[in-house]
């Protein structure tokens, strides 16, 4: 009996000591958030070269309003939407997976491809060697094929005579690849191009030219360029090191890993992720609060963008209505012009598509200009915004009548025609700044959310334990 209540002594005495270690710094519905999360987001969010930091005491109450909002995506059920679950693994798993490459394998990787390299050379060296190539198609006919080998010839002999193999393979190789290049070829090994190029290229000397000959896609003459031995291990380390990284090897590894202990212990990728998530975040804090933030963060898009975001940027008119209520706070210091730059391939053009427009409503403009003008063709450019100063020369030049402008016309489209209204004090209509008028009107349907989410939900703050943060 003494050791049992011994046991339940120290197990309170060490569950003390874990709270006073990491105290509870507030609750959200009852929720706990301990002192080393909340420490966790705040130093992520008020590091240096954040411009807008808060102190702890603001934060706070930043912070209790996005476990508000994760918290009521918890009640409506989000994180048992199978989008939510795969996009959650996608983030979770670029972390998780690259843990569980054991130490060593990457290494082991790149000395095994060296070694791949080093037998595929088969004891030979490495070469360079360039080419000019008069192509042939396969069904050509024996007067094509006789064309060919006297222009190949002529290349030969105009070679053998001096000219330059270099400039001469940019003139004439018909492999625009290499011919840019004056016919030079990337470092090669045996097995890389085709039998009869690499046994005629193999049995050069440096700087030796060979005879025109035969292949499957033309006629050829092959410069060798250099020999050399393939570079040491240790020179071509971190290049394979990167190659490697490049094509996902710490992935492949991790992949095997899983499926070794998918196999051996029958149970699912998804599991052994689950499980590893779960052992590796009890040995490291900042994994856990970073999972941690990729799990609320989710979450809280997936609330605010259902409940908030996407109903307010569609509620168009209510954004009207905010527009009208708020329109001092979009006035301009400088005139605007809200219309269209056009650019027309005929001069008449220009006319007949002010004419088009004049009546109709700027959001039928373009559709009005591609079924009249640019059906069959592209007739008339058309560039159709709210522009200030600066924006497009045209309009400066002809709306805002700023006479330093010089009129600059599309390539192809050299005819210029403006159409629309300078506004001198301020948008006509809440589309005319479309962006910043539903950017402002999301905000303040988010800070009503948050304050309903404060009416649904208990938020206590542990003053105390708030001022030992980063202070402990």
């Amino acid at each position: 009996m003494k050791k049992i209540i011994l046991s339940l002594s120290l197990a309170a005495l060490s569950l003390a000591a874990a709270a006073q270690e990491d105290p509870i710094v507030m609750r959200i519905n009852g929720v706990p958030v301990t002192r080393s999360e909340f420490e966790y987001n705040y130093n992520k969010n008020n590091a240096e070269g954040v411009i807008d930091k808060k102190n702890v005491e603001e934060y706070a109450e930043l912070f209790a309003n996005y476990k508000l909002k994760v918290q009521a995506a918890l009640d409506d059920h989000l994180d048992t939407l199978s989008s939510y679950q795969k996009e959650f693994r996608q983030y979770r798993d670029q972390q998780i997976r690259p843990l569980l490459v054991p130490e060593g394998a990457k290494e082991q990787e790149v000395r095994k491809y060296y070694d791949q390299m080093l037998a595929r050379l088969e004891g030979k060296q490495l070469i360079q060697p360039a080419h000019i190539l008069i192509r042939l198609a396969q069904d050509a006919t024996e007067e094509q094929k006789a064309a060919a080998k006297v222009r190949i010839d002529s290349i030969h002999q105009a070679l053998k005579d001096g000219a330059d193999f270099a400039e001469l393979a940019q003139k004439v190789s018909q492999d625009p690849g290499t011919a840019r290049r004056g016919g030079t070829l990337p470092w090669i090994g045996p097995n890389q191009v085709v039998k009869e190029f690499e046994d005629v290229a193999y049995s050069l000397n440096e700087g030796e030219m060979s005879e025109p000959f035969l292949m499957p896609f033309g006629y050829d003459i092959v410069k060798l360029i250099g020999k050399k031995d393939l570079e040491s291990f240790d020179e071509l380390h971190d290049r394979i090191q990167q190659f490697l990284e490049g094509q996902g090897i710490e992935n492949h590894i991790a992949q095997q890993v899983l499926d070794s202990i998918a196999k051996g212990e029958e149970k699912t990728i998804e599991q052994i992720l689950d499980e590893k998530t779960e052992e590796f975040c009890a040995k490291d804090s900042e994994l856990k609060y970073l999972v941690q933030e990729y799990h609320d963060g989710l979450l809280l898009f997936e609330e605010c963008n259902s409940k908030v975001w996407e109903p307010a940027a569609k509620d168009t008119l209510a954004l009207e209505n905010y527009f009208k209520q708020n329109k001092k706070q979009y006035a301009w210091d400088v005139p605007h012009y809200s219309g269209m730059a056009y650019y027309c391939k005929d001069e008449a053009d220009v006319k007949k598509v002010k004419k088009l427009v004049k009546k109709l409503p700027q959001d039928e403009w373009m559709n009005a200009i591609r079924e009249t003008f640019n059906k069959d063709s592209i007739m008339v450019r058309v560039e159709r915004r709210v522009f200030k100063k600066g924006d497009n020369p045209n309009v400066d030049r002809l709306a805002l009548k700023d006479k330093s402008a010089e009129l600059k016309p599309v390539k192809g489209y050299p005819h210029v025609g403006i159409f629309g209204k300078v506004l001198k004090k301020g948008p006509a209509q809440w589309t005319d700044v479309s962006s910043q008028v539903v950017s402002d009107y999301q905000r303040l349907k988010e800070d009503e959310f948050v304050a309903e989410l404060r009416k649904r939900y208990t938020v206590e703050i542990d003053k105390q334990v708030l001022a030992t943060v980063n202070n402990h």
